[in-house]
């Protein structure tokens, strides 16, 4: 069996930055404007690994007084990840109470904000009641001429990337998310899907990236057991919402599409939404992107029991039982943070702070190692380095390796939600309050 990561669309990465990358992973992607875009969420091929075939080396040191490019400070409130396009670096946010949505376009040369455009108004938005997400956490995607935008069920809409013109909108997906959005977009061939778990309706949709009609919308078939003594679902349904953005992959030729709910991961053909399998998993609320790799998909499964499983994917119906490779389970298993696979080897960095490699093929640990810290944004992996950005503002580069090499450690003084980005042979860093552009 071969499988093959695809973020859809048009190029296989070169040969050399495959095998670097993890054995019978692959990769395909749309053609942008430069070989440096950063077109979603976890870059290129959704899985954070870094094409430095035709660019310099990423920075491994900085502070607030070196290396620094420039740094703009961001209107409002937003976790979503930048995503990059020529000279143009997108990203969302939000007023703090959730009444007004907007798209932000930065000069990727100068900092200089381009384009500040409101997109979407809420009368009445749900407050979030917890300090870890906002109304603006799911990531744009880009591609030329084109960026869509997505606040969950307050408005997707793509935008004339020139302009920042509104060309389509949609206000009426809906779900209750009831502690925010948080789900990213995807694009594949002609579609963008989208990923609605609420707490009270779950479903994945496909829409024309042209026009923003649906092409297709498959509801989750999750069994519930989460129901009170009166058969009320537990905490307003707080059990059954979940944040994690969905994978493309290609099995023997045929593209499949890994999309992690609460209590169930389930694979779909992504031209039509047909459910193809399904894994139940104990944890719920999952935030973290799955990845490919080793004939294997591996998933996390949130909160409760929070788990790393490695599952082998081709088959139907439920294969909880028949399609595991592998489990990890521990207080060392990300609550948020996505894992990434270099070579035969998964590393991931707990919520607290430990930074963990295992055997990609077994699941056997290899290290453990407190990098300090807690963590939501998700790895990237550049020139043998792992970066590890930490809420508290830290970014710890590791030595990708089967033995513990701290290379760097650098502060800034907002705190990272937002996942990295790269712009040519730069590091595009969120935090809290600033877009900065880091490079050596």
């Amino acid at each position: 069996m071969f499988i093959r990561s695809r973020i859809g669309m048009a190029f296989l990465l070169l040969t050399g930055f495959l095998a670097a990358a993890g054995g019978q992973i692959g990769a395909e992607t749309a053609h942008l404007d430069s070989p440096a875009d950063w077109p979603e969420f976890r870059g290129p091929t959704g899985n954070g690994l870094v094409d430095t075939s035709e660019r310099g080396a990423l920075p491994i040191l900085w502070s607030e007084t070196e290396h620094i490019t420039w740094k703009t400070e961001i209107p409002h409130v937003g976790w979503s990840t930048p995503v990059v396009a020529g000279n143009d670096i997108w990203l969302t946010t939000a007023t703090e109470e959730g009444s007004d949505f907007y798209a932000l376009c930065v000069d990727a040369t100068t900092g200089a904000i381009r384009i500040n455009e409101r997109v979407f108004h809420s009368d009445n938005p749900e407050p979030l009641g917890n300090n870890v997400n906002c109304y603006a956490s799911p990531s744009p995607a880009v591609e030329a001429g084109k960026v869509y935008v997505h606040f969950g069920s307050y408005g997707t809409a793509c935008l004339d990337s020139a302009s920042g013109e509104t060309l389509w909108a949609r206000e009426d997906l809906r779900c209750r998310h009831y502690r925010g959005p948080g789900s990213s977009v995807i694009l594949f061939e002609n579609l963008l899907i989208l990923t609605f778990d609420g707490v009270d309706v779950q479903y994945v949709v496909a829409l024309d990236k042209n026009t923003g009609d649906t092409v297709w919308k498959t509801d989750r078939t999750t069994e519930w057991h989460d129901l009170d003594e009166q058969g009320l679902p537990k905490r307003e349904g707080d059990f059954r919402k979940a944040y994690s953005t969905p994978l493309v992959f290609e099995v023997d030729g045929k593209p499949e599409m890994i999309s992690v709910g609460s209590s169930t991961a389930f694979a779909y053909d992504p031209r039509t939404g047909k459910e193809l399998w399904k894994v139940r998993i104990p944890g719920y609320t999952p935030s973290a992107r799955p990845v490919v790799g080793n004939e294997l998909v591996y998933f996390l499964s949130g909160r409760g029991e929070p788990e790393l499983t490695a599952y082998r994917p081709g088959s139907a119906g439920d294969v909880t039982e028949s399609g595991l490779a592998w489990k990890f389970a521990g207080r060392d298993v990300p609550l948020e943070s996505s894992p990434i696979l270099v070579d035969d080897l998964l590393y991931m960095v707990s919520s607290a702070g430990t930074a963990l490699c295992l055997d990609g093929k077994t699941g056997t640990p290899i290290w453990r190692e407190r990098i300090g810290g807690n963590y939501v944004a998700s790895p990237i992996y550049a020139n043998g380095n792992l970066y590890f950005c930490s809420v508290q503002g830290k970014t710890t580069v590791l030595k990708a390796g089967r033995t513990v090499e701290v290379v760097a450690s650098n502060k800034l003084e907002a705190g990272f939600m937002a996942s990295p980005a790269v712009a040519d042979d730069a590091l595009i860093l969120r935090t809290k309050t600033h877009l900065y552009r880091i490079e050596n």
